[in-house]
């Protein structure tokens, strides 16, 4: 799942274990979520969202993300 996250953290001046420890994870998850190798739990989006002061569905591109996936079901 395509997120914000990399950019919000960013552009915050936090590395990645730094936001780890503001939200409870590992730095190994924070980097599995940049690479867009594991999504979030709602309740970590959620945290990261807070730590960023943005929403859910701004630092997860609800909107991009589901236009892909309708895109897969329109193609069954």
């Amino acid at each position: 799942m395509k997120t914000r996250v990399r950019e919000f953290r960013t552009a915050a001046g936090l590395t990645q274990q730094q936001l780890a420890d503001l939200v409870h994870v590992s730095a190994r998850t924070i980097i599995s979520i940049e690479k867009e190798q594991y999504s979030p739990s709602l309740m970590l989006a959620y945290r990261m969202a807070e730590v960023f002061g943005v929403s859910v569905e701004e630092l997860c591109c609800l909107r991009e993300n589901r236009e892909l996936e309708d895109r897969k079901y329109e193609d069954l």
